[in-house]
């Protein structure tokens, strides 16, 4: 029945006239990527957005004081609701696929069940959650967590953007944090996302179920040194920070190599960042991630190892913060299993963190994925075709029926 708006082509079309009146927003001229970051002018403008398309449909919007958006089909007091959604924020200069597939396409799932004449017997809600990438703020899945309780409300009111910025206040007040009661109403949470792979390509199908979120986190080192002109300091005499960030940088990736394991340091920031002066302190961010805990937990301590040994031949100190860890996140295998008989779909493991991994700890989750063409994500090479997307409206169309009328 639903699949049926496929063979017409009608909603590819329906697809891209909504996947156009957001495009634009928050894209960024020169490198074709987007500057979204959470609560900035362009994710207000998609909040705004959220908001529109949620009372065409006659959805109830509520917030939970942490910043995240909730539309309601059927009661928003009402318990064993099916929650689905994603987030809208991005990585500087990301693809417009991350996040905001998942929003788009669960309010085209409504539509389709809706033509069908689909009336669910559990409440059905859409979700936009702030702050996922962290990007801003620095703690990725940042309003999941706070929901769940998994971040204090102190430490996430003080976090500070790159301009001094907090939380709290680019909110607009003291975020709520937990909110069992809230969290106590959901029965399951899907979430559909565009692959950060190829995996769909080789195996030739739109749509996959995932299975597990590899365990991972994100660790800040900070080195210090001496601070000195660049013309006139002899080289035996250096206490340079940057060398010792520079031999980390490589130590990481050597070691993740060594283990199947994955290791980035994609950030960072000098003091003085002046190319005639060595820098007095450098600033990186370690990105790690393993299919297992051991392995996570056996690549972070190699890194610090090196890295304190460099430190000591650097004449540098250096400071190791963990800013945030995420555990090895199994999807309801039972949920997946369903799922995956239900769209004949192929079931995959994921390298990157979601909501959904913050929610699994907590009620009954699954993911789906939509094929990438490109392979490449967090990046504006990000891709899916309007077929495919169709395809994954109509997989969560389904999973969505399956879940609120069964």
């Amino acid at each position: 029945m639903l699949s049926d708006f496929v063979v017409e082509g009608a909603l590819p079309n329906r697809f891209r006239a909504l996947w156009d009146e957001i495009a634009p927003i928050g894209r960024d001229a020169g490198s074709g990527g987007y500057l979204r970051y959470a609560l900035t002018e362009p994710e207000v403008e998609l909040r705004a957005w959220f908001r529109a398309q949620a009372q065409q449909r006659g959805m109830p919007v509520t917030e939970d004081g942490n910043g995240n958006l909730f539309a309601h089909w059927g009661d928003p007091e009402a318990a064993d609701a099916v929650l689905t959604g994603s987030h809208f924020d991005s990585v500087p200069h990301g693809g417009a696929y991350d996040g905001p597939l998942g929003i788009v396409s669960a309010f085209l799932a409504v539509d389709e069940l809706r033509a069908a004449g689909v009336t669910p017997i559990r409440p059905l809600v859409l979700a936009a959650f702030v702050e996922e990438e962290g990007a801003r703020f620095g703690v990725p899945c940042l309003g999941s967590r706070l929901l769940t309780g998994a971040l204090p409300v102190d430490r996430a009111a003080a976090l500070r953007d790159a301009a001094g910025v907090s939380f709290a206040e680019a909110l607009g007040d003291r975020p709520a944090g937990a909110r069992p009661e809230l969290l106590g109403r959901f029965g399951a949470f899907v979430e559909l996302h565009v692959e950060q792979g190829r995996a769909l390509v080789e195996t030739d199908a739109p749509v996959a179920v995932a299975s597990a979120i590899w365990p991972h986190g994100r660790w800040r080192f900070d080195v210090t040194g001496e601070g000195n002109h660049a013309g006139t300091t002899r080289m035996a005499d250096r206490r340079d920070p940057m060398l010792t960030y520079a031999f980390t940088v490589l130590a990481a990736n050597k070691e993740a190599r060594l283990r199947g394991a994955h290791a980035t340091v994609g950030r960072v920031a000098v003091e003085p960042n002046a190319t005639n002066a060595i820098p007095s302190r450098v600033t990186g961010w370690l990105d790690a991630r393993a299919a297992d805990p051991q392995t996570l937990a056996d690549l972070v301590e190699a890194v610090r190892g090196k890295l304190a040994e460099r430190a000591r031949r650097d004449g540098t100190e250096v400071t190791v913060t963990e800013e945030s860890a995420t555990p090895l996140v199994a999807f309801d295998g039972g949920l997946a299993k369903r799922l995956a008989t239900l769209l004949d779909a192929p079931v995959l493991p994921t390298g990157a963190g979601h909501d959904a991994g913050v929610l699994a700890a907590h009620l009954p989750t699954a993911m789906l994925f939509v094929r990438n063409p490109s392979g490449v994500s967090h990046s504006p090479a990000e891709v899916a075709t309007d077929a495919d997307c169709a395809a994954g409206v109509l997989a969560l169309a389904a999973v969505l029926e399956e879940l609120t009328c069964r």
